[in-house]
């Protein structure tokens, strides 16, 4: 009986510690947050990541019983923004949402960021996918993705798409894409969605990589035609039209989400509550349906996984723009 008492001692004593250090954890929870908390959005009022920012902002504040506090410092690409938090003290006080520009594709394309993701952020979950979709002219002759990938082949350069400038998203999805088909194509830059999608209806450009959101209208009109969607999963606004791993192209997946974040440094106990809210609160059927009607795939991913994205993308991104040769602006 000595002999197993002996040896149960030590299970018993991991038993306690455990609780001893939950209720220490669970106790420095309790004490945030105190205040309101600000949440930094690195894109003007109105665009996906503060529709994302708003929706939820109402529902964490619920969770902290504190008023939630959107600040939008757009500029630079989001770097602005991003730095901004990355900067601020880390007390929990101060979080960024933003899209994976902040936190992977700026980090590969651009030698001199004031902030590195790695290093000054913690990441706390990813809440949403916002997925893009390839389209073409609702007359264009391209029925399906192989009739665009043979006349891009047969004629390197004749097919045109439009980005929103050097480095953007559009711009890396469609360097994906056409590294995937073993195509040369053309990029265009244009100011911004509209402008990008008006050129693919009115036939001054052949191809058009956008947000399902934006040209999803536009599809069901018959102005335009989706030949694949860019993400990892079909899209609920397209629910017909085919990923690009589906079209034997997985190469070509580019995978556009928002994320929060936190200063590094932040407590753990502070960051483990921040998790907890936050998964929580996509969990809540209402705002999931909210984010679903404005094209975005609500999600839920932690922050271990988060971290793995961002290392695993980074990469990615960077050997892209070494093979394709972009250059940001």
């Amino acid at each position: 009986m000595k002999h197993i008492a002996l040896r149960c001692l030590p299970a018993l004593a991991f038993t306690a510690l455990a609780v001893v250090t939950a209720s220490g954890a669970a106790f420095a929870q309790d004490a945030w947050p105190t205040k309101p908390v600000r949440l930094v959005v690195p894109f003007p009022p109105g665009g996906g990541t503060d529709i994302v920012a708003r929706a939820m902002g109402v529902k964490l504040a619920a969770q902290f019983k504190q008023p939630v506090v959107i600040d939008n410092k757009p500029g630079a690409s989001t770097i602005i923004g991003t730095d901004a938090v990355a900067k601020a003290a880390p007390d929990g006080y101060t979080l960024l949402l933003s899209g994976s520009t902040s936190y992977t594709v700026n980090p590969a394309l651009r030698a001199k960021l004031p902030y590195d993701p790695m290093k000054d952020l913690a990441p706390i979950a990813i809440v949403a996918r916002t997925p893009l979709v390839l389209v073409v002219n609702g007359s264009s002759p391209w029925k399906n993705i192989n009739e665009l990938i043979a006349a891009a082949k047969a004629t390197p350069k004749s097919v045109r798409y439009a980005t929103f400038g050097s480095g953007s998203g559009p711009h890396l999805a469609g360097e994906l894409f056409a590294l995937a088909a073993g195509v040369q194509l053309q990029d265009v830059p244009y100011k911004g969605s509209s402008q990008s999608t008006m050129a693919v209806i009115g036939g001054e450009i052949e191809m058009g990589i956008d947000t399902v959101a934006s040209v999803a209208p536009h599809v069901k009109s018959g102005k335009l035609r989706a030949l694949g969607i860019v993400g990892p999963t079909r899209a609920s606004l397209l629910p017909d039209v085919p990923t690009m791993a589906e079209l034997k192209l997985p190469a070509a997946t580019f995978d556009a989400w928002y994320g929060f974040a936190a200063p590094a440094r932040t407590p753990a106990a502070v960051l483990a509550r921040l998790q907890h809210d936050v998964m929580a609160t996509m969990a809540d059927p209402a705002l999931q349906a909210q984010l679903r009607a404005q094209g975005m795939e609500p999600v839920a991913i932690g922050s271990v996984a988060f971290r793995t994205q961002m290392e695993q993308e980074i990469s990615r991104y960077l050997a892209l723009a070494h093979r394709a040769g972009i250059q940001p602006e």
